[in-house]
């Protein structure tokens, strides 16, 4: 790190197997101070998912429904609008939307569905839909990603969230998601985006069947990228959570686990400014403390999200602003509320 030198796949392994906590998220810290001083991001954001009917049914997923299976759902357009425009009206200044990959809704419901809310609150950015839904999209209508992307664009698409990533290891996917884009594909449609000007964020799930070396792998392959296009703001490490999913009886990932592999990332990832430390997966209490282990971002006050929850998370639904500043000024840092692109709206 003093000399400036790029810490490479040995690094990172020897990172993860070290027991000397302290010392790891010292350097952790180290570099993200480096990066952005002493700053943690949050912003009013919400989250909408349309729909959980998903004909790939990954078996890590709490979340998916097949069609007319209790409990699955598809909301209509107007009732995304009505609930976007809510969230307008309690200052949110971004709607983050996912859902499952349905096998009867039309390529129109989602460009109707951006216009619609754009249409009802143009100050909100929309990051929605993961590289999976792309991918579908762009099989569904027979032509390459980039027009798929280019017209949600046009329909008021801001931003890409980092889901669908998962673990790149074909390995991995096999056993987790095996109907899922490969995670080559994955960075392709990532890719297409960056060139095209729509920035994205990046997923990494832990905790699950994933080796230290394929863990590794996977943030390596996401520094390849940003080195090539520069267009990742964020990455975003999720623990598993294996409530109702095929793989109940894995354990959680630990509290120090969870601390090891965001300080890893940060080390490792030395062209990514923003590490976040998702409470909704961790629990606050253990996000909070990954921000002395050199996550910078604690993502946003949320409301109503779903996926997690449906797989037993037991954070909260939301956290308020005053909340989070909470949290960060504990730690001894800088809460500054944010927008999607990073832009400061306030500093506390």
């Amino acid at each position: 790190m003093e000399n400036g030198v790029r810490l490479e796949k040995e690094d990172g392994l020897a990172l993860l197997e070290s027991k000397n906590y302290l010392g790891l998220g010292y350097l952790a810290n180290e570099r993200r101070r480096q990066a952005c001083g002493d700053a943690v991001y949050f912003n009013n954001n919400a989250h909408i998912n349309y729909s959980n009917v998903c004909k790939v049914r990954c078996g890590f997923c709490a979340f998916g429904k097949d069609p007319g299976e209790k409990g699955s759902y598809t909301m209509s357009i107007e009732e995304i609008a009505e609930k976007a425009e809510a969230y307008g009206a309690q200052g949110v200044t971004e709607i983050h939307i996912v859902g499952g990959i349905h096998p009867e809704l039309s390529f129109s419901y989602y460009v109707r569905m951006l216009k619609e809310i754009k249409a009802r609150v143009p100050w909100v950015s929309l990051k929605a839909f993961t590289a999976a839904e792309y991918d579908y999209f762009a099989r569904l209508e027979n032509v390459p990603v980039e027009r798929i992307l280019q017209e949600l664009r046009e329909a008021g698409l801001n931003f890409i969230p980092g889901g669908g990533a998962e673990n790149f290891s074909p390995r991995v996917r096999r056993i987790i998601c095996p109907g899922k884009l490969s995670g080559e594909r994955w960075l392709e449609i990532h890719r297409a985006a960056h060139k095209m000007g729509i920035p994205s964020n990046a997923n990494l799930l832990f905790g699950i069947i994933e080796t230290d070396e394929e863990l590794v792998d996977h943030l390596l392959a996401l520094r390849r990228l940003q080195d090539e296009t520069g267009g990742f703001y964020a990455l975003i490490p999720t623990a598993f959570h294996p409530k109702h999913t095929k793989f109940e009886d894995i354990p959680m990932a630990s509290a120090l686990r969870t601390l090891k592999v965001i300080a890893t990332a940060r080390l490792l990832l030395d062209n990514f400014r923003y590490i976040k430390a998702y409470w909704v997966s961790s629990s606050p209490q253990v996000a909070q403390m990954a921000l002395s282990f050199g996550a910078n971002d604690l993502d946003g006050v949320v409301r109503e999200e779903k996926i997690y929850h449906m797989a037993g998370a037991d954070s909260p639904q939301m956290q308020t602003a005053e909340e989070l500043v909470r949290l960060i000024r504990e730690a001894g840092l800088t809460a500054v509320e944010r927008d999607t692109y990073y832009n400061v709206i306030k500093r506390y």
